[in-house]
């Protein structure tokens, strides 16, 4: 099972401040990114997700800012599954310019039906899951 995956990012211009940085909404942005790609990479998507019936929604998420990403900055996030069992999936994220880390993140992704209800993992991604624990 993949657990970890690396993305890159270019910092671009409407994504940063008057001061020419990263905005600090955005990193939840790029969080954002990371989570679907690592997905992608590991053979599932969102969109087949919901096809069949569920829906992975943020219940937490939270940056410790450490240095600016600066506009036109090359950045790698690192996305992990930390956790990934019962109706939840835990992911952490660093994101670095060169070997600098920049900002630490992590989520929370609760599996909910459409009509609001908490849900278990689909099996495909609790299969994956298991493996992660082991």
């Amino acid at each position: 099972m993949l657990n970890e995956h690396d993305i890159e990012i270019r910092v671009r211009y409407q994504e940063t401040d008057g001061q020419g940085r990263l905005h600090h909404a955005n990193y939840f942005t790029y969080f954002e990114l990371g989570r679907t790609e690592l997905l992608r990479a590991a053979g599932y998507n969102y969109r087949q997700i919901e096809a069949e019936g569920w829906m992975l929604v943020v219940s937490e998420i939270s940056c410790q800012y450490y240095l600016p990403a600066i506009f036109d900055d090359l950045l790698r996030l690192r996305t992990t599954v930390v956790e990934a069992r019962g109706a939840r999936v835990v992911n952490t994220y660093q994101l670095f310019r060169g070997e600098t880390l920049l900002a630490e993140g992590r989520s929370v992704v609760a599996c909910i039906k459409p009509d609001g209800r908490v849900a278990r993992l689909p099996k495909a991604l609790r299969l994956k899951s298991e493996k992660i624990s082991e």
